[in-house]
């Protein structure tokens, strides 16, 4: 999650659902797993946050697969992926003072030493930004993590698909091949289309 910080915060109000595609932190506080993020003020989907259960997406590596590394002839290429589902009760930040709190945090992420640089803006500037924004925080219950990793193949499709992933020159897919070596070198999982493993926010490092 911390490292495929560019999510999909997805709220589902009586008027229809909403999508967001948004740069987020990801921190445990206390033991509570909390997603923290800002919408741009006219973006009303900052309005429905609170509307039932919010739902974060973390996309990490994926790729297509090639139906030539199957032992099988009766094959279907297919697409590999890992990606984190995060379910929770959201707010929304209003207070000038949380907000800045917030895009500090944002800025220690991707750019530490640019929290320097915004304090010597105008504080009209500074001022106007934070005016123009509405952060929220989303108390995570639940996060459910998704893995198609071919692990219903034979552990030498598996690492055939691996080193053909390796030998891209896409560095998603080399990405998704490290992920597959990673885990090849653990006990295969159970045969399946697929892989979800969902778990208690709380218990477990994001």
């Amino acid at each position: 999650m911390r490292q495929h910080g560019f999510a999909l915060v997805i709220s589902a109000p009586a008027s229809g659902p909403v999508a967001t595609h948004l740069p987020v932190t990801v921190t445990v506080d206390g033991g509570d797993v909390m997603i923290r993020g800002h919408f741009a003020k006219a973006n009303r989907h900052w309005r429905a946050l609170g509307a039932g259960e919010t739902l974060v997406v973390f996309s990490g590596p994926h790729a297509y697969v090639s139906p030539q590394h199957y032992d099988a002839v009766e094959s279907v290429p297919t697409w590999n992926y890992l990606a984190v589902h995060a379910y929770g009760t959201g707010r929304t930040i209003h207070e000038p003072e949380e907000n800045l709190r917030l895009l500090r945090e944002l800025i220690g992420v991707h750019e530490r030493s640019y929290w320097a640089r915004w304090q010597e803006l105008p504080e009209r500037y500074r001022q106007g930004m934070l005016g123009g924004i509405v952060g929220f925080e989303v108390k995570v219950a639940r996060i459910e993590g998704k893995a198609k990793l071919s692990q219903n193949k034979s552990e030498a499709e598996q690492w055939r698909i691996a080193a053909s992933l390796r030998e891209s020159a896409d560095p998603v897919s080399r990405a998704l091949a490290e992920e597959m070596e990673r885990r090849l070198g653990e006990p295969v999982a159970a045969e399946g289309s697929g892989e979800d493993t969902a778990i208690r926010a709380g218990g477990d490092s994001p």
